[in-house]
Parts: structure tokens; C-alpha cells; sequence
């Protein structure tokens, strides 16, 4: 069966984001692309006209997919300090799936030759710091996270810190494994966030 522009374009954003993590990010081929997806290198031009129309297309896919993961979670059930211990040990699950991601967000191309694809990140990001700083401010309500925090400029730490260590999973060549650094990153970050009282209930 034929398939649909749709289905083929998504085939060739999930082709870049898998050939990604064994590549710099940069420096990847249309020929490379089709052949991942199987077609002729003249397809992946139809589809996408320019290389920056189809790293346009990869941010649409990440925000589409990560955020709609970190709303869900902020929506869930449990205390905010649950919901965000969660949130970060799956999204750490999510990258880890999709190791070409930190190497096409951290690539030379993207930070120097786009001013569009910088905005469309940093739009990426603006839109996971609101949800996490909501899901904080939530918190500081059930009093499951500090009175005192600032749910913006935590929200942008915690991502600082994510950021971090999936740079530091991907210049190591994925030689750990990410997921199981969540435990370890709320480990530092519950006796900063979680009042005291609330820590030893959860002990």
C-alpha cells in the first residue's frame, strides 16, 4: 500500500533522529536519510525542500512528543512532588529511547546557522519550564514542595540539570545508563525541594 505524505515524512524525521546518534547531528546526508526509510534520495526533497524545512519538522516531533509526555504526567494523580519525581525519571526514559535527540538539540548547525531553528528550541523549552513551573506552584499549594520556591526559576534549574546530564550521557556515547541517573538526581534535588516534614512521611 502507498503510503501517506503524512506517514512518509514521519518515516524521515524518525530516520534523522536515529541516524543522530551514531552522527554529530550536522553533518548527516540526505543519501543517508533514504536510505534509513528505503526511498530515493529525490523522495526526501519532495517532502521537506530545505535541510533546515526538515530539522524544522525533527523540533516539531520533539516538542510534540516530549511535552505532550510532561503535560500528561503534570496532569496526573499524586502529589506535585510525586508527579515531578516522575516526570523527570520519564523523560529521561523518553531520550533514552531516542539517543539521536541530544545530538541534533546540542548540534553546531542548530546554535549557529538558524535563527529559526533556536527560536523553535527555545520555544520547546519555554513550553516545558511553564508546565513544570505550574506542576511546582501546584506544590507549594498541597505542600508537598517548599512555600518559598520560585516555580520559574526552579523549573529552569531542574531543566538546567536534565540538560546537563544528557549532554554529559551523550559526549560519553550513551556509556550509562540514563534513566537510572533519575534516583540519583532526586536524591539531590528532594532535600531542596521537599519540606522536611513531608520528606520523612515519604520515608
Amino acid at each position: 500500500m502507498r503510503k501517506s505524505g503524512d506517514e512518509r515524512r514521519e518515516e524521515i524525521v524518525q530516520a534523522v533522529i536515529d541516524l543522530a546518534a551514531s552522527d554529530s547531528g550536522g553533518q548527516l546526508s540526505t543519501q543517508a536519510i533514504a536510505d534509513r526509510v528505503g526511498i530515493a534520495q529525490p523522495t526526501v526533497f519532495r517532502h521537506f525542500s530545505t535541510r533546515e524545512k526538515l530539522l524544522q519538522a525533527v523540533i516539531e516531533w520533539i516538542a510534540r512528543h516530549l511535552l505532550g509526555l510532561v503535560g500528561s504526567i503534570a496532569a496526573g494523580s499524586g502529589t506535585a512532588a510525586e508527579r515531578l519525581q516522575q516526570l523527570i525519571m520519564r523523560q529521561l526514559e523518553f531520550i533514552s529511547r531516542h539517543r539521536g535527540l541530544p545530538r541534533l538539540l546540542f548540534s553546531e548547525r542548530l546554535h549557529q546557522d538558524s535563527s529559526m531553528l533556536k527560536a523553535s528550541v527555545g520555544k520547546v523549552m519555554d513550553g516545558w519550564t511553564r508546565t513544570v513551573a505550574g506542576l511546582i506552584a501546584e506544590g507549594r499549594e498541597d505542600g508537598s514542595l517548599r512555600a518559598d520556591l520560585d516555580p520559574e526559576e526552579t523549573a529552569r534549574l531542574v531543566l538546567a540539570m536534565i540538560q546537563g546530564l544528557v549532554m554529559r550521557w551523550s559526549i560519553s556515547d550513551f556509556g550509562f545508563d540514563l534513566p537510572a541517573q533519575s534516583a540519583a538526581m532526586w536524591r539531590l534535588l528532594e532535600p531542596a525541594l521537599v519540606p522536611d516534614s513531608v520528606q520523612g512521611s515519604r520515608r
